[in-house]
């Protein structure tokens, strides 16, 4: 054993005073020792402590020279496994040997035990001649942290996935009517904002023509349908080609959706889709699972407010995209709803087929439609239901009255001038010129 003057002597040499040079925490007790450093020079190089006296000692008032040589413990750390810690006793600099030397330690072996070295000459040993002062610790129990973590996420998803939409479905069927019109007219607000200009919102179609002729749609489709809530239909002013349902008995069509069909009928076929919907109170259950994710999520990760939680539950509304059963029994309720008003299930399909071979697959009503089952396979089951109740070819509107369908977002109300249409007024005048 050779070192500097802070050295231990050799264990065979008699008894002497010995004065402790660091503290030192095993990290599994409370207890801190006083020990002596002593460093050895053996292959690998060791730094030795040893306790100056036993906490037993200390306590019977024994000193420090009596106690000599009765040390409880001694411990060897490889100089090659000695890591340097942050001081948080306020010495910013360990490498500062100054006034108030002081350098905290850790070993690789013993990742929660800490050495507090305040000896200049140690110090500097230790700096000198430790190879991995600054690398970083090994990480231990990677397996375990795994199987921690999967088992995290699989919780997590369990309870989004499996927990969530079981209470979803409980929940839709207690839920009170004026509650379910409270959430949808709330998230009708939100789309209206979220989907709108800078600071306006998304405007509601309000032509007179277009919303009687509108109105006798519906009208004649709710007269057949038997639905147990009264049903408001809005048409919002938008490119985006959808139609979607919100939980309280709220249907809204985007204009975007009108302009692409070819006939009234075709948007009929879709608004009684989605009267399915809300038949079966889908738009419910799929806004309190959305909600119960969101607030699951919220827990987790923070950072959700209510506010963010029903701005984005309004954007997954109009994504929506429910079950394969519950799309199933949309479509068959459609498409015994539609022969009784004179209407083909067919124009279901007729819409799907130009949307897909116009849009693609994966676009706007296409996505939002078919999702559950294949696009392709609705499209059959339309012509399907078409030849099992062939209808007489009866239109729901007049030539006169689908004109003024088609033309139900060309004026706006006084209430409801929105800047997006005010704006819009103002490009087409000066296109005009």
């Amino acid at each position: 054993m050779t070192g500097g003057p802070w050295d231990l002597p050799p264990p065979d040499a008699p008894a002497q005073p010995a004065l402790p040079i660091g503290m030192f925490c095993d990290g599994r007790t409370a207890a801190l020792r006083e020990v002596t450093l002593v460093l050895i020079e053996d292959s690998p190089a060791s730094l030795l402590m040893r306790e100056v006296a036993t906490p037993v000692a200390r306590s019977e008032g024994t000193s420090p020279a009596d106690a000599a040589g009765q040390a409880a413990f001694s411990m060897e750390w490889p100089l090659a496994q000695l890591r340097r810690l942050p001081d948080q006793a306020g010495n910013s600099d360990p490498d500062d040997i100054g006034h108030h030397p002081t350098l905290v330690l850790t070993c690789t072996s013993a990742p929660l035990a800490r050495l507090v070295v305040h000896h200049r000459g140690a110090i500097a040993t230790i700096l000198a001649r430790a190879p991995a002062l600054d690398a970083r610790l090994p990480l231990r129990g990677k397996g375990r942290i795994a199987a921690w973590a999967c088992a995290a996420v699989a919780a997590v998803a369990l309870i989004i996935f499996g927990l969530v939409p079981l209470m979803a479905n409980q929940l839709a069927a207690f839920l009170p009517p004026e509650g379910e019109k409270a959430l949808g007219d709330k998230t009708y607000a939100q789309i209206r904002t979220a989907f709108g200009d800078e600071f306006f919102p998304l405007p509601e179609c309000s032509d007179p023509a277009g919303l009687a002729a509108f109105q006798s749609m519906t009208e004649r489709l709710v007269a057949q349908a038997e639905v147990p809530l009264d049903i408001t239909f809005t048409v919002l002013d938008s490119d985006i080609v959808n139609a979607f349902a919100l939980p309280g008995g709220r249907i809204v069509v985007f204009s975007g959706l009108i302009y692409e069909s070819e006939s009234a009928d075709e948007v009929a076929a879709v608004i009684a889709h989605e009267i399915g919907h809300v038949v079966h109170r889908d738009p419910t259950r799929a806004a309190l699972r959305t909600a119960g994710s969101f607030g699951v999520l919220g827990l987790l990760f923070g950072d959700f407010a209510g506010g963010s939680v029903v701005l984005m539950l309004a954007n997954q509304v109009v994504e929506a995209r429910y079950s394969q059963e519950a799309e199933a029994q949309a479509d068959a309720f459609a498409h015994a709803l539609l022969p009784k008003v004179g209407v083909s299930p067919a124009e279901l399909a007729k819409l799907f087929e130009y949307l897909r071979d116009e849009y693609g697959e994966d676009s706007g009503i296409v996505k939002h439609f078919s999702s559950h089952p294949e696009l392709g396979d609705r499209i059959a089951q339309a012509r399907a239901a078409q030849a099992a109740n062939p209808v007489p070819i009866q239109p729901l509107l007049s030539p006169s009255q689908e004109d003024a369908f088609f033309g139900i977002c060309d004026e706006y109300g006084a209430d409801d001038m929105p800047g997006g249409a005010f704006l819009r007024r103002i490009d087409d005048f000066f296109d005009e010129d």
